[in-house]
């Protein structure tokens, strides 16, 4: 079986690859087991050396990785080069601060000495969405790789030459041969690889039900998963926000990454007193923004990553419509080669339709309304996800405490659109998933935390 680079902008294939048979997928995970047992007694000042230099060797290769990504998914210039960026800090972050997050933490008790030790558990396998290619594998390299783990990369297969990308750069920053590897390998040899005895846990990123799938391997051979899954954050914009922050915002967030991103802004829930004031100025912006070709640096709307997917979308619009929405921009595939969706915006959303109760991952926009701000948080908490939320509001007491208190995600915004940051915890509740990723929590999640205690 072959694996396939499909170009999304005019359908023509870039490259094949051939999928690795099981004997090579062992050989694979061996080697990166053994190289595992060399690296955790490296020191943090040898793997800090090591993952700043990564850092410079993406800086270096950033024109090239972007036009992979745009290659292979169809990612917009702007967006393409500071995903690179992004990737560069991560490894930053990592190499300036493990040492400090995983020293011992002393705690008192009756012995003479007790404290905590983290320790590397072994080989990590990650499984990786194509929407963000390298941003989404390095926020699990970088800290793992400090953390004196080995890394597995089972990638999309749309995007198998970033995977080998990165596998290429970690050798080329001097990382010891085998501790990170890319298997290029198909969705059905998942369950065996999680399997194997040396793998030691997983960490996905992907649909609720892929990540379903892999939790209930992982739960029967009894390995650590961390799983960063679908989402469908809402937005509440209160009756006193300033609607031009917010609607910049909200643009930004629905639009960002042609619309794939899991912390994508995708239903706006707004109080009926200010509705047509913001649905006028939410569709002025959606409808400026420029679709075509994304190798193209004015392009701020490139297609879809597939065609299947695509269309998929759509069917979401349309059924949608059936059941009672207002499509009031976009809504119809364009006649044109390539994956395309426009911006589109659907009003008079209710409960029951695909645009409130499912995620639409592209540049779909779902307004819903409230009568006030208690019914706004009620409909933002009616979700079967809880990745990311947003509050806007010139009230920051109030807004912060709606944040904190009352709306039911792994992240709340104020006046600004959900992001990850390498300083930050990210991650989900309930269908969205459960662990973090990045910030302290992040590198612990792969860690075995070790009580010792000396009397």
């Amino acid at each position: 079986m072959s694996l396939k680079s499909i170009n999304p902008y005019n359908g023509k294939t870039i490259k094949s690859y051939k999928e690795y048979s099981t004997k090579k997928i062992n050989l694979k995970i061996e080697q990166t087991h053994n190289a595992w047992i060399l690296w955790k007694e490296t020191s943090f000042k040898e793997r800090g050396v090591l993952m700043k230099k990564l850092a410079r060797v993406l800086r270096s290769k950033k024109e090239d990785l972007a036009k992979l990504m745009t290659l292979e998914m169809g990612k917009p210039y702007k967006a393409r080069i500071s995903e690179v960026e992004k990737c560069a800090w991560v490894c930053e972050y990592y190499a300036e601060n493990a040492k400090g997050f995983l020293k011992d933490q002393e705690i008192k008790t009756d012995a003479a000495k007790s404290f905590v030790a983290f320790q590397p558990i072994g080989v990590v396998l990650a499984i990786m969405p194509w929407n963000f290619p390298f941003w989404q594998v390095f926020r699990f390299l970088a800290p793992g790789l400090m953390a004196g783990n080995c890394g597995l990369l089972k990638h999309a297969s749309n995007v198998s030459g970033c995977a080998l990308a990165i596998e290429k750069m970690v050798i080329a920053a001097g990382f010891p041969k085998h501790v990170f590897q890319t298997l290029l390998v198909s969705g059905k040899k998942v369950n065996p690889i999680i399997g194997n005895p040396l793998i030691k846990a997983v960490t996905i990123t992907g649909s609720t039900a892929a990540g379903k799938a892999v939790a209930e391997k992982a739960g029967s051979v009894l390995k650590k998963c961390v799983l960063e899954l679908g989402g469908s954050d809402p937005y509440v914009i209160l009756a006193d926000a300033d609607l031009e922050t917010a609607v910049e915002a909200c643009v930004n967030s629905r639009m960002i990454n042609n619309g794939q991103s899991c912390i994508a802004a995708k239903r706006f829930i707004v109080i009926k007193s200010i509705q047509k004031d913001f649905i006028k100025l939410f569709k002025e912006k959606m409808s400026a923004k420029v679709m075509g070709n994304p190798m193209d640096e004015k392009t701020e709307l490139g297609p879809q990553a597939r065609i299947d997917l695509r269309n998929e979308l759509h069917e979401q619009v349309k059924n949608s419509i059936k059941k009672g929405a207002k499509c009031i921009l976009g809504g119809a595939i364009p006649k044109c080669k390539g994956a395309f969706y426009p911006a589109t915006i659907l009003t008079n959303v209710k409960k029951g339709m695909p645009a409130y109760d499912d995620e639409l991952f592209g540049p779909v926009a779902s307004i819903i309304l409230a009568k006030n701000e208690e019914e706004a948080i009620k409909i933002a908490n009616d979700s079967v996800f809880g990745l990311g939320s947003a509050i806007f509001t010139k009230d920051i007491k109030k807004g912060e405490k709606i944040a904190k208190e009352q709306l039911q995600a792994g992240s709340a915004f104020v006046n600004e659109f959900v992001k990850s940051d390498p300083r930050l915890p990210f991650g989900g509740i309930n269908q969205s998933g459960f662990g973090r990723e990045l910030g302290t929590f992040g590198i612990y999640e792969f860690v075995n935390i070790k009580t010792v205690y000396v009397k």
